[in-house]
């Protein structure tokens, strides 16, 4: 799994795997999801970051399993 920010971009991106993307889909504004060959989510993305959150602090993320 993989986290990475584009501050240029405004963006977030989740990749969960790294099979081969064939299709993506905005499934909400500015929510991006991409799917395997199985029809799998394996990345999401976040666009338009800073307008989601008046205290987005992208210096520091917090990482947490339950």
């Amino acid at each position: 799994m993989k986290l990475s920010v584009d501050n240029a971009a405004d963006a977030l991106y989740l990749r969960l795997d790294e099979s081969k993307i064939v299709e993506s889909e905005e499934v909400s504004p500015g929510v991006v999801l991409d799917y395997n060959a199985d029809n799998e989510v394996v990345g999401v993305e976040l666009l338009r970051l800073s307008k989601r959150s008046q205290t987005l602090n992208l210096s520091s993320v917090l990482f947490e399993t339950a």
